[in-house]
This record gives C-alpha cells, sequence and structure tokens, in this order.
C-alpha cells in the first residue's frame, strides 16, 4: 500500500497546525514525524489514518477506499484507552475480535513479556506495563499501516529494547510511522519529516 498526501492541511479555528503538506509514503519504509511537543504531531498521525478530517487537500490510499482504511491501521498512543477491567488476555482476546491476529493469543501473550500477568486487571498495572500491552496489541495486529505515537513513553531500558526488537520484526510490506522527538524512538534509516517546516 501507498499513501498520498496533496496539499494536505489541518487547522482549528483560525490556526493551522499543518499546511501545504506534500509527501508519499510507500510500502516497507519508516517514517519519523517531528518536532517540539505541541506543534501538532498528534494531529498529522490522526488525520493520517483517518481519525480526523482534513482541513485542505487530499489523502489517497492506493488499496483501499478511505471509509475502509481502519481495518488496516494498528495503533499505539497516549490517547488510546485500554479497558481497565479487563485482564491482559481478556483485552488481547478482546482487541483480536476486531482486528486480525498475526500469532495465536498464546504466543502474543508469551512474546509480549506480560504472560505472568495474563489474569491480572490492567487497572493494577504500572504505567510501563500498559504501554507494553499497548505496543503488543499494535505489533501483533494485521495492518499495513502501524502509527506509533511516543511509543517509549514510560518504558524501562530492557522495555526500549523490547520494542526495538519488536520493531525490526514487523512485517517488510508495512509503513510505520513513528511520532516522536526523541531520537531513541525510531530507528536511523527513517525517513524524516519535521512538521515544522509544514507550518
Amino acid at each position: 500500500m501507498n499513501v498520498t498526501a496533496t496539499n494536505l492541511g489541518k487547522r482549528f479555528n483560525r490556526e493551522w497546525v499543518f499546511r501545504n503538506f506534500n509527501f508519499e509514503f510507500s510500502s516497507g519504509k519508516t517514517y519519523a514525524i517531528t518536532g517540539p511537543n505541541g506543534c501538532g504531531k498528534s494531529t498529522m498521525m490522526q488525520v493520517l489514518w483517518g481519525q480526523m478530517h482534513p482541513s485542505a487537500g487530499i489523502l489517497q490510499y492506493s488499496d483501499v477506499e478511505p471509509s475502509e482504511i481502519y481495518k488496516s491501521v494498528a495503533i499505539a498512543a497516549p490517547y488510546m484507552d485500554l479497558i481497565d477491567e479487563l485482564t491482559t488476555e481478556e483485552m488481547i482476546l478482546f482487541h483480536f475480535k476486531f482486528k486480525k491476529s498475526r500469532l495465536p493469543v498464546g504466543d502474543i501473550l508469551k512474546n509480549s513479556g506480560l504472560g505472568a500477568s495474563r489474569n491480572k486487571p490492567i487497572q493494577s498495572f504500572s504505567s510501563g506495563m500498559r504501554q507494553r500491552l499497548k505496543l503488543t496489541l499494535a505489533f501483533y495486529s494485521e495492518a499495513d499501516l502501524i502509527f506509533l505515537d511516543e511509543p517509549c513513553t514510560n518504558l524501562d531500558k530492557t522495555s526500549i529494547e523490547w520494542y526495538h526488537d519488536h520493531l525490526r520484526q514487523l512485517p517488510a510490506n508495512s509503513i510505520i510511522f513513528i511520532a516522536s522527538n526523541q531520537e531513541q524512538e525510531y530507528p536511523a534509516s527513517a525517513v524524516m519529516i519535521d512538521i515544522m517546516s509544514y507550518k
């Protein structure tokens, strides 16, 4: 799949978050959307996956209608909620009622590093465990477009290594979008997009 942005822009009232954004995102590549806090990285991501409508321009997906793009998207973001009352295993099972999984649930639990907490309610999780679960749901979804917004938030050194191992193992035909102002969150090979260039 390719994603093409033509003169894309988003504004709130009279303030443009970004505008005149022209870009083609190609299968098999990782893109780092960078910029300081509050500059609109998350907003751009939400426009790209169809959560928000652009205020200007056109967004095209090569293999799917815009109304169906949600089926091809996996997301891990600070503003993505988990269901506190569910256990780890129940949350994974619930998520994959709506998304195809790349592995059986047992393997996903094992690879997540959360297997020992499979029967613990999410409300008892630390912030780092919550983030690892969010990333697990994104990494093991069968998706062409993978959006990771500040993916290493609350992760310790071991979990950051786990994150990079999983990032390298994602399907070769995926398009990976990483919104971050931290170099440790995206690979050196990532195509850089500085959102401040589109103000």
